[in-house]
């Protein structure tokens, strides 16, 4: 009897204490060469030359309520890519009916460098959707 009682027990107190978190799909930035197509999606990158199109892929699970999505691409302004920030380039996005989830395009940056692309939603202004870091060399 007092084994089936300490079983029982451990039982009870192995699937309270033990939880499961599900953090869910988190949006995300993929970069590419060529422009971007279900085909050639997984063929990212993070290294780019100078002034040719960088292309790039922003996915967002969850919708974006307020359809407008803010893009800042800041350059780390030295050598040794840590300290040191500048913005490069800014630009607000309304999201179309079939973007809700996604936005894709491309820029073209002459300037080598180390750089991070940061994406806020107007809901959050303060708080990115997702950053990735990429790099523009010779």
């Amino acid at each position: 009897m007092k084994k089936i009682i300490l079983i029982l027990t451990a039982l009870i107190t192995l699937i309270t204490t033990t939880a499961c978190i599900d953090m869910g799909d988190k949006p995300a930035i993929l970069f590419n060469k060529n422009p971007i197509t279900k085909e050639n999606v997984m063929d990212y990158s993070s290294v780019f030359k100078p002034n040719v199109r960088i292309y790039y892929l922003i996915l967002m699970p969850k919708k974006v309520h307020s359809r407008y999505i803010y893009i800042q691409i800041i350059k780390k302004d030295n050598d040794m890519e840590r300290l040191g920030y500048k913005l490069y380039w800014a630009n607000t996005v309304r999201l179309k009916d079939e973007e809700v989830y996604y936005y894709d395009d491309y820029i073209v940056i002459g300037e080598p460098g180390a750089y991070v692309m940061k994406v806020y939603s107007k809901d959050r202004p303060t708080e990115p959707l997702t950053m990735a870091q990429f790099f523009v060399r010779e």
